[in-house]
């Protein structure tokens, strides 16, 4: 796992490689070139929770030496001089905007940070939940400038990409899913992957410490539900 500034960490299974793309493909491509160095310089992806844009903006991360992951979930309580020295990374990833908008001093720091990149050249992508022209931005030129990024719209996976997902993330753990328990997991939790995703990390937890596979017993057993 790679370790960031503030001890933000990218997860060690958010990879482009591990990212079912479905009908994401634009988007993903347009990020690998974004961490080779090609075509834009930066980019806007924007898409509901659960959609697989934080996964697509650590994967980029993870893609570059000296990147850097900015959470706004996570950091933004703590004021935007989180942002001091990110003017010269060489990439810069920052998610969860739309929970600054509004926030004078973010904006402007937002804005400050934007012109110093654009300014060196340097590659940043943005992911919110909504195109930028719908953000509720008190500062004009700032919406300006982010309305001008190339936008992507990151689409949830259907329920079949789903399960690809869950295998290949279970696979990653060393993990086998039978076919039965996708389908469980599918019908009785909510289809979204950030949800499931957290679900299968407390269900490897318990499979190790217990030795068990993951079938709908165990899993019934771990979460106390009865069959």
């Amino acid at each position: 796992m790679q370790q960031l500034t503030l001890g933000v960490g990218l997860h060690e299974r958010a990879v482009f490689d591990s990212f079912v793309a479905g009908s994401n493909g634009l988007v993903l491509a347009a990020l690998q070139d974004l961490a080779a160095g090609r075509g834009d310089t930066a980019l806007y992806l924007h898409g509901v929770g659960g959609s697989g844009k934080s996964h697509l903006l650590q994967a980029l991360c993870a893609a570059q030496s000296g990147a850097a992951y900015f959470p706004l979930r996570q950091l933004a309580s703590l004021g935007p001089a989180v942002l001091e020295g990110t003017e010269s990374l060489p990439l810069l990833a920052i998610d969860d905007l739309e929970l600054v908008c509004g926030r004078a001093d973010w904006e402007q720091a937002l804005f400050s940070l934007y012109n110093e990149r654009m300014q060196r050249g340097l590659r940043f992508a943005i992911a919110a939940t909504v195109p930028a022209r719908d953000l509720p931005l008190q500062l004009p030129d700032l919406r300006s400038r982010l309305g001008a990024l190339a936008h992507f719209a990151v689409h949830p996976l259907d329920e079949t990409q789903q399960r690809e997902a869950l295998r290949r993330r279970a696979q990653a753990r060393g993990l086998v899913l039978p076919e039965e328990t996708l389908t469980f997991l599918q019908r009785h939790f909510a289809r979204d992957m950030v949800q499931l995703c957290a679900l299968l990390d407390r269900l490897d937890a318990a499979s190790l410490a217990q030795q068990r596979r993951l079938t709908v017993p165990f899993i019934r057993e771990v979460l106390g539900e009865t069959p």
